[in-house]
């Protein structure tokens, strides 16, 4: 019933009376269309993809159609529920939109007990656990590498699922530190010694001071090493 009341919802026609077509359109082929067009388009996405889609009202009426395009609307992802665009070229011009909906099971990080905040996790730390990802936030973790060797940014209970930006990487220079500069140009590179002005893991960005007192900004590329451009 849900899937009736979407269907009527998002349907959208422009056609000749009934009484000028020849041939109605089988809305089974439709549907068929929509959820083979789905499929299609979500064939690379990870884990287990699983595509419905709706039936249409059995009162739609719709002239037969010779040329079929299925289509997305500008901005329309197929994610969770969504719309499948068919549009008919000949003879008759016409558009629907049949409903959808995608589900994507996968595993996902949570931890295995309570965490503190701060706490570097451990491989006993964390598992992974299937999961409904369209039902999450984008930056849940799907690795345990993902997670093992950060630190965490609060507590977390145990079960929790985690995300990218609730874990810290470890810190691969601190403030004071005494670190490797190294300058990078076209077709040159030089080393010199400087020191940190803050802290920051490797790909993050950081303020160091060089010998000679200038202060630049790099990207840490390994522990006590900074790149600047």
């Amino acid at each position: 019933m849900l899937f009736v009341r979407l269907a009527a919802t998002f349907l959208l026609a422009a056609v000749a009376p009934p009484s000028a077509w020849a041939q109605e359109q089988d809305l089974g082929e439709l549907q068929r269309t929509a959820e083979a067009y789905a499929r299609s388009q979500t064939s690379n996405l990870p884990g287990q993809v699983q595509v419905a889609a709706a039936a249409l009202d059995p009162r739609t009426r719709l002239a037969r159609c010779d040329s079929l395009q299925p289509f997305l609307a500008p901005g329309t992802k197929l994610w969770g529920s969504s719309n499948v665009g068919l549009r008919c070229l000949k003879p008759e011009r016409w558009t629907v939109y049949v409903p959808v909906v995608i589900k994507v099971t996968a595993d996902v990080v949570v931890t295995t007990r309570p965490v503190r905040r701060g706490q570097v996790l451990g491989p006993d730390d964390v598992r992974l656990e299937g999961a409904e990802l369209t039902q999450l936030p984008g930056d849940v973790l799907t690795g345990l590498n993902q997670a093992v060797g950060k630190s965490t940014n609060a507590a977390f209970p145990a079960g929790f699922t985690l995300r990218e930006d609730m874990l810290r990487a470890p810190l691969a220079v601190t403030a004071g530190q005494q670190v490797v500069i190294i300058f990078q140009g076209d077709g040159f590179t030089v080393r010199s010694e400087g020191k940190s002005l803050g802290n920051a893991a490797i790909g993050e960005s950081v303020q160091v001071r060089s010998a000679s007192g200038k202060l630049l900004s790099g990207v840490v590329q390994e522990p006590g090493m900074v790149r600047v451009r």
